[in-house]
């Protein structure tokens, strides 16, 4: 999530708006947003239905999700996935839209 809040005016600049779905209960989940005062819209997701439906992956070894960044247009299409493998594994906003747009140029 700190790479998001570094990127947060790229993303903006681009018009992507950042999700952040996580395995916390609710309470837990308001709590951290709340005491880290973090500027994207957040959703709690303690039966994990979200994250398994973006196939988010878990490592038991590494004690927990690995970082996962799924683009969904408006259309609930998926535009860009990336499955980190761990938590340094996490493209920057400016390798996300390049990867955007190389796509957009491929299928033109």
């Amino acid at each position: 999530m700190a790479q998001l809040r570094q990127d947060e005016s790229i993303l903006a600049e681009a018009g992507i708006e950042a999700v952040i779905v996580g395995p916390e209960k609710p309470e837990a989940f308001q709590r951290f947003w709340t005491v880290y005062d973090i500027p994207f819209v957040g959703l709690p997701d303690p039966t994990h239905k979200v994250l398994n439906l973006f196939g988010q992956q878990v490592n038991l070894f590494k004690l927990g999700r690995m970082p996962a960044q799924v683009l969904v247009d408006k259309g609930g299409i998926v535009r860009f996935a990336h499955y980190g493998h761990s938590m340094t594994d996490i493209p920057s906003a400016a390798e996300v839209i390049a990867a955007l747009s190389e796509r957009a140029d491929n299928a033109e």
